[in-house]
């Protein structure tokens, strides 16, 4: 039996690159306050602000679970507040504070920052196509 390769695989790899920009964005917004997870979320909500739980859940492709633990520490660092919902009595809507808002321009100074220094030996065209084939990757596996 052949060994496996973990640099032919996409998944390692892939999985790899993941644990390694997350580490790299903690490091640049733990000063914030915010944690990685917590970027993903707001990164939702700064573009539709009041989305419900389960929205977020569908959007990020995490577990209901973590997503409730993830939105728990936001609304106790003062990032979000939850309100009732117009249209469903169970459901309760997620909206931006003051100072999530006030964040949104930082924080996504430094996660572009990470990106850049990822890619920083890419041409512009390689940097394309690899961001072009990571999403037809994520979408192949969303199927």
């Amino acid at each position: 039996m052949k060994d496996f390769d973990k640099s032919r695989s996409a998944g390692y790899l892939a999985n790899h690159q993941a644990r390694l920009f997350a580490q790299a964005l903690a490091e640049r917004i733990n000063p914030m306050g915010l944690a990685p997870a917590q970027f993903q979320c707001l990164l939702e909500l700064w573009r539709e602000d009041g989305l419900t739980q389960r929205d977020l859940v569908q959007r990020l492709d995490v577990e209901q679970a973590t997503m409730a633990n993830t939105l728990k520490r936001m609304e106790r660092d003062g990032l979000i507040e939850r309100r009732a919902h117009a249209g469903d009595a169970r459901a309760r809507t997620i909206h931006l504070t003051e100072r999530a808002r006030d964040l949104q321009g930082p924080a996504q100074a430094e996660a572009q920052a990470v990106n850049a220094r990822a890619t920083a030996e890419m041409s512009d065209e390689e940097r394309t196509a690899f961001l072009d084939l990571m999403t037809r990757a994520v979408d192949a596996l969303r199927k």
